[in-house]
């Protein structure tokens, strides 16, 4: 490699096969929502999930494993280093996104992020989810409100991924059964 030239770091996750990527703004509830299944895993998707533990902000990357009939790694990246997220693209089999249906103020930024990634190459075979959190405070937006202000059905119509959208309480529980369930679909096959 010549000098002046830098090359772009892909981190391949050789040991993990089918990882999923956990990605969104910074504050739409990343890491309580992986926590949140961690321990909905480790129940079987069975029984109360408790009080919502406390969490940071994470400024670079956790690694967290669900075992959802097969140990599945999902790596979650803080919003504020959005612009190295392309690093981590390399074998990624699954895709999170996380948008604060709370915010509208945030929905263009995560439109544009959204878009990003599913214009990315090494992401067109990775099957991915949307995630609209916190529909459990008072003033969030419909999956219909949000769907139309983003012209989402435009967006999924026009990706090369397989797109499915789901509204969840990482508080609360609401709609992470059905994540799981998405999860251990997309991850059944993969070695």
């Amino acid at each position: 490699m010549s000098v002046g030239r830098r090359r772009a770091l892909t981190y391949r996750c050789v040991d993990r096969p089918g990882m999923c990527l956990l990605l969104g703004a910074a504050g739409v509830g990343k890491t309580l929502l992986v926590k949140r299944l961690q321990k909905l895993s480790s129940r079987d998707g069975k029984g109360d999930l408790g009080e919502a533990p406390p969490t940071r902000p994470t400024v670079g990357t956790n690694l967290t494993d669900i075992v959802a009939h097969r140990k599945i790694t999902i790596r979650e990246l803080g919003g504020c280093v959005s612009p190295i997220w392309p690093s981590y693209y390399g074998n990624c089999h699954s895709l999170l996104f996380v948008m604060d249906a709370s915010n509208p103020t945030q929905l263009s930024a995560s439109c544009m992020q959204l878009l990003g990634l599913l214009s990315a190459q090494e992401l067109a075979e990775a099957s991915v989810l949307i995630l609209f959190n916190k529909i459990d405070l008072p003033c969030y937006m419909t999956v219909e409100e949000i769907k139309s202000l983003m012209r989402l059905p435009d967006i999924i119509a026009c990706a090369k991924q397989n797109i499915t959208t789901v509204e969840i309480s990482a508080r609360d529980g609401t709609g992470l059964a059905t994540v799981l369930l998405w999860l251990q679909d997309q991850h059944r096959c993969s070695s």
